[in-house]
């Protein structure tokens, strides 16, 4: 194995960059603020996808898909959106190249200006509801469900593996409703959906809110999030859904035919995550010694190291692996028989290891001779020797969910012993500093006073949690009435 990876006490940052390289999830491309998902690193974003995607299709959504490319007259339609989005596009102006006189290589040619400049897909509200003019006439029509998933580009200066990259890739619900009602219900549902993945699949304990006016996606009327709380005491982001009320319809001109027979606006929401995902899956759980992965997601559960002298004690090692195999797959888990000869025993544990497999197994003659396997838990790092007979299948199961939900658990109690109150600003600053998360505090409730404690602290406030307590106290800056606290945090 390559060298070990840095202590997250000593440099976080430099410990996340190096373990997504060394657990083979991704790497820096040619293209500068662009990542190369490599295999292991998307079988991971695969099993979010799919689980992801049968909830959406469990909820009533189908998928489509959208242009890439966006006229830019269309950003123009909504004045915040464009104002949300504008520094982050990039633009495509023409659409050839040839060989370069002087024989240099290829260049523009100036002769192939587009009439009107295309933006590469940063969000997809204008050209979807643009369609969606198209798709809607009736109340019949309604309401219309729709996921795409997809790659998009924001135009990023400093950029960081899952975390912040120029291109990334996603998913983006885009549904219309017939009211106002029914809009922000499934703005709330899809909100709700995120928070079950989180918990249930990733194993990441979420707070679940509104945020505030100055946080607000660009064109929303209101945002629904899940913030997620990383082990460096720093918030992440991780799913946001967007009441867009009737912003987008109006742009767009997109009407109904209501059942009493008048003409109405349609109600419209959006939602979505990205491979962000994959930096809170990695921060909220790994270790000094590399990933910790919920066996939910984890692209193999369980790894079958053999260990040996002879090619004959190979053999009939693998032989009884083909049956423990056999039992595992008939339960749904994925395992991978490592039986490489280019690498010895350690290499592979201490591999398999740092791509946080949950669940290691090492099977050598002895074992064989005893009926016995050794189990290794990548979470708590213990090992135990279990009888290799009819029940183990049902022990490696039984292990698994134990695994999942300690985990979770693990992480839990983590952001609840990094939640704190504060009552007054000095207070507030000092628990920022010295223990950071989440810190509960009273917010007067204007953007000047958000922006003033943001430019001070460098914290935001990553929601307004939908559980807070109705609670009379005073803002923490400037002394005034506030009915409820607010989640405050230095985040990603």
């Amino acid at each position: 194995m390559s060298k070990g990876l840095p202590k997250r006490s000593e440099d976080y940052s430099l410990w996340y960059n190096e373990l997504v390289k060394k657990a083979d999830l991704a790497e820096n491309s040619p293209v500068r603020g662009c990542m190369v998902i490599k295999p292991y690193g998307y079988a991971i974003w695969e099993k979010m996808q799919q689980q992801l995607d049968k909830m959406f299709k469990d909820t009533g959504h189908s998928n489509a898909y959208f242009p890439l490319f966006i006229p830019k007259s269309f950003l123009s339609r909504e004045a915040d959106h464009v104002e949300g989005f504008a520094k982050e596009c990039a633009v495509v102006t023409h659409y050839r190249l040839k060989n370069a006189e002087d024989g240099s290589g290829v260049v523009v040619d100036p002769d192939a200006k587009l009439e009107e400049e295309l933006i590469v897909r940063p969000t997809s509200e204008t050209v979807i509801w643009s369609t969606y003019k198209n798709w809607i006439q009736s109340y019949r029509d309604l309401p219309l469900l729709v996921n795409q998933w997809a790659n998009v580009v924001r135009w990023e200066m400093r950029t960081r593996l899952f975390l912040r990259t120029t291109e990334f890739l996603w998913q983006e619900g885009h549904t219309a409703h017939a009211t106002r009602a029914e809009a922000i219900e499934e703005t709330v549902k899809m909100m709700h959906v995120y928070a079950d993945f989180a918990e249930n699949w990733m194993g990441v304990p979420v707070l679940k809110g509104v945020k505030s006016e100055s946080e607000r996606f660009a064109g929303a009327l209101d945002t629904y999030c899940i913030e997620a709380l990383m082990q460096d005491g720093k918030a992440l982001q991780a799913g946001t859904s967007h009441f867009l009320g009737q912003n987008f319809a109006k742009a767009f001109d997109v009407k109904f035919a209501t059942k009493e027979g008048g003409l109405e606006y349609v109600w419209g929401t959006s939602w979505g995550v990205s491979t962000r995902l994959m930096g809170a899956l990695i921060m909220a759980h790994s270790d000094d010694q590399g990933l910790v992965l919920p066996p939910k997601l984890a692209p193999i559960q369980v790894v079958i190291v053999p260990i040996y002298r002879a090619d004959e004690q190979l053999a009939q090692i693998a032989a009884k692996v083909a049956e423990i195999k056999k039992a595992l797959e008939a339960k749904g888990i994925s395992v991978k028989f490592d039986d490489r000869d280019t690498h010895k025993p350690g290499f592979k544990f201490a591999e398999w290891e740092q791509k946080g497999v949950p669940l290691r197994m090492a099977m050598g003659p002895k074992d064989l001779e005893n009926g016995t396997v050794e189990l290794a838990r990548r979470d708590f790092g213990t090992k135990e020797t279990v009888a290799a007979d009819d029940s183990l299948a049902e022990r490696i199961e039984n292990l698994l969910n134990e695994i999942q939900d300690g985990i979770y658990q693990k992480a839990l109690k983590f952001r609840d012993e990094s939640t704190h109150q504060a009552d007054d600003y000095e207070t507030f600053k000092k628990l920022l500093d010295d223990k950071g998360g989440f810190i509960m505090a009273h917010w007067d409730g204007t953007p000047e006073t958000e922006e003033r404690i943001k430019n001070e602290t460098k914290a935001t406030i990553r929601c307004i949690p939908l559980d807070a307590p109705e609670e009379e106290g005073k803002c923490i800056l400037t002394g005034k009435p506030s009915n409820k606290r607010v989640a405050f945090a230095r985040a990603y």
